[in-house]
């Protein structure tokens, strides 16, 4: 079982992307598309007040037919938000996310961003370690251990 450290190390990009909580929706849904992402954290100065995700924007903008260009992300944030450190395990963050339907977690050490894990970076990992499980079943079985 791999450790939210060891995940934020396997993954090929590690760049966090974040905006102000001023930003504009729109500005956050451009960054988004742009780089291929579902989320982005909302910081103030280095503080991690909360995260805007597609979601949030088809839920309460689009849907309640808000203006991208006049509605801040500090309007539409999740900020009462659920976070991992680096020490736990993918399985913790498996359930957490699975028991309170999230699809993205903030990693913090410290108090201190580190990364961000979506659900598409747990199944990959969790994928993999099935797959390097079975080989070796596999091998074991075959006497080629």
């Amino acid at each position: 079982m791999k450790s939210v450290a060891e995940i934020l190390r396997g993954k090929p990009h590690t760049t966090i992307y974040r905006v102000d909580p001023t930003t504009t929706v729109l500005e956050a849904a451009e960054l988004m598309a742009e780089k291929g992402i579902g989320a982005v954290l909302v910081m103030e100065r280095d503080e991690l007040v909360g995260i805007v995700t597609e979601r949030d924007y088809v839920r309460r903008v689009a849907a309640k037919d808000r203006s991208s260009y006049g509605t801040e992300v500090q309007e539409i944030m999740t900020s009462n938000l659920f976070v991992v450190g680096p020490k736990d395990s993918n399985q913790f963050c498996m359930q957490l996310m699975t028991e309170k339907n999230l699809r993205h977690l903030p990693v913090l050490d410290d108090g201190k961003v580190i990364g961000l894990l979506s659900i598409r970076d747990l199944v990959r990992d969790i994928t993999a370690e099935q797959e390097s499980l079975i080989h070796h079943l596999e091998d074991y079985i075959r006497g080629s251990c």
